[in-house]
């Protein structure tokens, strides 16, 4: 807020509406004050919003020349609008470093273990082989994703408000538009079309943004709270968390970590867009509900990024715990592959048919799928034992990972270097 009313003087004082002297009087004190929390406290309470009290404070120090000139052609909701896309851009900053050292980490797992064999799961029931290297990359994906977005809301997003009392910028005559350009290229900011006191697209889209990048944390803390189960033991974080009462447990506490700022992110993200349905130029409450709203999703989002930074950063992968998990149901992950392989002489439906009687047959007698195959005339027929084997190899049917996982990092890369 102080940052603002200081640009917004000198911003003044470049179109000849405040003396120069004024202006640097008023940035001087903006500089040097220290706000009382308590008396912004008591003045929001008195006012609905920080800014009389805060101007209050400042009128006090400025001498009666420049106290006249203080907030000269603006509003409250300017203010604190403008604050809140000042402290988003200076949130961001950690943000992104936090999530950029998370893709870094990613992509090094990625390339670590794009042949590591892993078994893929579906409605968390066990599906087709994958690799972890490619569970990595989809991770990555997610995380190079919302850094984009990010910074596209940085850039693009973030934007000065001055609008004055009914967004006309009629107390500043005709220098309105350049006092506000003046207020976005010293704030760094970006300058918008018209003052949005009214169209909260800017808040939302930030809002959305920083939602969508708490979701992305959080599917990734919920995949390794799940491989880190002990029935799993995929993975485990290295820097796992005690028990106050269980001296063994090992708990995956970044993931969670991530998975609760996640679990409260929908539900923010939701109170801003239903600020949006604000009454004429200026709404009755809708707006005044956003810079706390904001504050806690910034904070939450943080929060769950540095977590799985974290967790990537010391990840530990049991690469023959995946493949003992991949193997333990007897080669049924494999049965869409020799569905596959039959098709060519049996025709889909009948192939579909055999494997899954066969894979019946397999759970009920305890056996595995190539032992109950072997058995069955039209299949040795079609493929022979040889290949029966060779449709049964894991590593056989990765379709595209290799592939796949070369995109992402390809991607990751370019987006790294801006090429």
């Amino acid at each position: 807020m102080l940052d603002f009313e200081s640009a917004l003087a000198a911003s003044a004082a470049d179109a000849g509406l405040v003396p120069s002297e004024d202006a640097q009087e008023i940035a001087s004190v903006c500089a040097a004050i220290e706000p009382s929390a308590a008396e912004l406290g008591v003045g929001t309470g008195e006012s609905g919003t920080p800014v009389p009290a805060l101007l209050a404070a400042l009128t006090a120090r400025l001498s009666p020349g420049a106290g006249a000139h203080l907030h000269r052609g603006a509003t409250s909701q300017d203010v604190l609008d403008t604050a809140a896309m000042l402290v988003a851009r200076r949130a961001l900053a950690p943000l992104l470093t936090d999530l950029d050292a998370a893709a870094d980490a990613c992509a090094a797992l990625a390339e670590r273990h794009r042949d590591t064999l892993q078994v893929a799961r579906t409605l968390l029931q066990q599906a087709l082989p994958t690799t972890f290297g490619l569970t990595a990359a989809g991770w990555l994906t997610g995380l190079d994703e919302a850094a984009s977005a990010l910074r596209e809301v940085r850039e693009r997003t973030l934007a000065v408000q001055l609008g004055g009392a009914a967004g006309t910028l009629a107390s500043l005559g005709e220098r309105g538009v350049e006092v506000a350009a003046g207020v976005a290229q010293r704030l760094e900011l970006a300058e918008p079309t018209l003052p949005w006191q009214s169209n909260r697209m800017r808040p939302a889209l930030l809002a959305g943004a920083l939602g969508a990048c708490c979701g992305v944390a959080g599917k990734i803390g919920t995949d390794v709270v799940l491989l880190a189960q002990t029935e799993v033991a995929e993975v485990a974080e290295g820097a796992s968390g005690g028990s106050s009462t269980l001296p063994h447990k090992r708990n995956p506490v970044a993931a969670v970590a991530a998975r609760a700022c996640a679990t409260r992110a929908p539900s923010i993200v939701a109170t801003m867009l239903a600020a949006m349905e604000g009454e004429h130029q200026r709404a009755a409450g809708a707006w005044q509900a956003e810079a706390e709203t904001l504050s806690e999703l910034l904070g939450l989002t943080g929060s769950a990024v540095a977590a799985v930074r974290s967790l990537l950063e010391g990840l530990e992968v049991n690469a023959e715990r995946m493949r003992a998990n991949l193997e333990q149901t007897g080669g049924l992950v494999m049965g869409e592959a020799l569905t596959t392989a039959l098709t060519n002489s049996l025709g889909r439906a009948r192939a579909h048919q055999l494997v899954q009687e066969a894979s019946r047959a397999a759970l009920e007698q305890g056996a595995s799928l190539r032992e109950i195959v072997v058995e069955l005339p039209e299949v040795v027929e079609a493929l022979g034992e040889d290949g029966i084997d060779a449709a049964l190899r894991p590593e056989s049917y990765l379709g595209s990972s290799a592939e796949l996982i070369d995109r992402a990092l390809a991607a990751h890369r370019a987006r790294v270097t801006g090429s």
